[in-house]
């Protein structure tokens, strides 16, 4: 079983930065690919930045800002997010695309933390 859990959200004043984890755990050979989401209250789910094997792509809104990274030695995808803006805010959910120990290709979901950035 593989689990994803995200960690790093919080309360941010505009300007600020926050760096968000993915960190993978359970029978996990690899992680192939990791797409951090977003959701707002009344809006639909965003991609904002995504990651497979060494290649990075960053929604228009968050280009600049927005850096994603992986530590393959510890199963972990980071979102440091910089210059925050008030509609930045939202939960920040993780996808992640992995090869379970047993070599089956996985798709999990993180439940998500929530980014809230206001003065």
């Amino acid at each position: 079983q593989v689990r994803l859990v995200e960690s790093g959200g919080g309360l941010v004043q505009p300007g600020g930065s926050l760096s968000l984890s993915c960190a993978a755990s359970g029978s996990i050979a690899s992680i192939w690919a990791v797409g951090w989401y977003r959701q707002a209250p009344g809006k639909q789910r965003e991609l904002v930045a995504s990651i497979r094997g060494g290649s990075t792509n960053y929604a228009d809104s968050v280009k600049g800002r927005f850096t994603i990274s992986r530590d393959n030695a510890k199963n972990t995808v980071y979102l440091q997010m910089n210059s925050l803006k008030p509609e930045d805010t939202a939960v920040y959910h993780c996808n992640a695309d992995l090869y379970s120990s047993s070599g089956s290709l996985l798709n999990s979901w993180g439940r998500g933390t929530q980014v809230t950035v206001s003065s």
